[in-house]
């Protein structure tokens, strides 16, 4: 729907909504201040009914539309919305006419058995029922299918919701992110549909996606949020490398190199497109260099990779007593064992990801000649860019490393003949997690599904 279209029929279900709430008080109004010769109660009356009816189908409907011009999550997510916007607008409007109405209204003469009062009362109720009806109808619908309100502003919204005024505030911002996510997913909807005969990513080769450190491939938790399924649509063959969550590069390396030849020999596809993030780059460098997978990898794309180690990590290792250390490893391989790890080693895995230990490393990698590298860097404008934890490393990293996504440095990230280095001129900049959408956070002046749409169709594009 169009948006002009979109909001004349809000501002069309506000004036129903209105006149079911006021039409009878008004009548009843005038009715007892004298005004005898209106048609009361009978034409009121099925005026009144007719909107009460179109209210419950509003409720429903709210701008009047059931044809779906999106996804069946967005669409519910703008009716809800919409309920809200229309909630908003009517609780504003009915506050003042009761304000006004209790000075203006007040009739001199009020006939024995059915009470002025009573009128009053019954409008006051009819209209709070209609108004919560409303606002639980459109805050269901948009808590149950909003990506971008998070649980922040879920937990915000519903403790705002209990103080006066603070819960208007909450109510407007809730209303601002859902409508421009709204929107946001709408405009991706509809790119999707142009370009969906292209095949943008239907590449030669499928795509390997090799997650990092401390993650694994979970059906119900992607590792790379809404990526895949961006991918998938735009005609890309994806598979996952299930390495271990914790562990070596050494022995991640070996897991990988089984994982594609386990793929090459079940479909046939003589070779992998890598697209590996954080520590998976040095895990998939190992098992091209080390692992014999060289002859069936066409390419290796790491995003965010320490490809020169963090010194920072050099530091905490060195300062940590070793039984603090200790204590945190056996903590982290319990937990990781129940996550799927068969042998998870934290100190393994963090040790290989320090900058003396990648020194070390890079000299016994060399790059295979038959396979095309090229490295993707981002970085965070400030302490406060990233969430937690980033942004509480985002200042030591600094410190030891200079410019970082909140784990990994500039410097650290570049490999390969081609470096493309990204970020946001004006606020939070991009962080470390935010390159594999792991927040599923609508960024400004960035959008990761389609930067990866781009990134894999270059891969088609140079025949990979």
């Amino acid at each position: 729907m169009k948006p002009f279209r979109k909001i004349f029929f809000k501002i069309l279900s506000s004036l129903i909504i209105l006149a079911a709430l006021n039409i009878r008080f008004t009548c009843a109004s005038l009715y007892y201040n004298g005004h005898t010769d209106i048609l009361f109660p009978s034409a009121c009356k099925t005026v009144e009914i007719i909107c009460y009816l179109l209210i419950v189908y509003i409720n429903f409907f709210p701008v009047f539309s059931i044809r779906r011009t999106s996804t069946a999550r967005n669409k519910i997510l703008d009716d809800g919305t919409s309920l809200l916007q229309i909630f908003l607008a009517t609780t504003a409007i009915e506050i003042t006419y009761c304000i006004i109405a209790l000075f203006t209204a007040i009739p001199d003469y009020v006939e024995p058995g059915f009470t002025y009062p009573l009128v009053w009362i019954r409008y006051l109720l009819t209209a709070l029922l209609i108004e919560l009806v409303l606002f639980w109808n459109g805050i269901i619908r948009v808590y149950l299918t909003s990506v971008q309100l998070g649980i922040k502003w879920r937990i915000l919204g519903t403790v705002c919701g209990w103080i006066p005024f603070v819960q208007i505030y909450a109510l407007c911002r809730i209303i601002r992110i859902t409508s421009n996510e709204v929107i946001y997913e709408n405009e991706k909807y509809l790119l999707n549909r142009i370009r969906a005969d292209n095949q943008e990513c239907h590449t030669r080769y499928p795509i390997l996606l090799v997650h990092g450190v401390f993650f694994r491939d979970f059906r119900f938790f992607n590792y790379w949020g809404r990526i895949p399924a961006e991918l998938i649509r735009n005609g890309a063959s994806l598979f996952y490398g299930c390495q271990q969550s914790a562990a070596s590069v050494a022995k991640c390396g070996e897991e990988l190199t089984s994982r594609i030849k386990q793929i090459v020999q079940e479909t046939g596809c003589e070779k992998v497109n890598i697209i590996a993030h954080s520590k998976g780059g040095l895990d998939s460098r190992y098992a091209i260099s080390s692992c014999g997978a060289a002859d069936y990898v066409a390419s290796l794309t790491t995003i965010n990779t320490p490809h020169r180690g963090c010194i920072f990590a050099d530091y905490l290792l060195d300062k940590i007593p070793d039984n603090v250390c200790n204590k945190v490893a056996l903590k982290y391989n319990a937990a990781l064992t129940l996550l799927g790890d068969p042998y998870p080693d934290f100190m393994e895995a963090v040790q290989d990801l320090t900058a003396s230990s990648c020194t070390k490393l890079n000299t016994t990698l060399p790059d295979a000649p038959q396979v095309y590298y090229q490295s993707i860097g981002s970085k965070m404008n400030g302490a406060f860019s990233g969430r937690f934890p980033l942004n509480m490393s985002y200042p030591m990293v600094k410190h030891f490393d200079g410019a970082n996504d909140g784990l990994v440095s500039v410097d650290s990230m570049k490999w390969g003949g081609n470096f493309t280095l990204l970020t946001v001129p004006d606020g939070r900049g991009i962080s470390h997690g935010d390159l594999i959408d792991l927040n599923r956070e609508n960024i400004t002046g960035f959008d990761v599904r389609e930067f990866y749409v781009n990134l894999v169709h270059d891969l088609k594009e140079k025949g990979f």
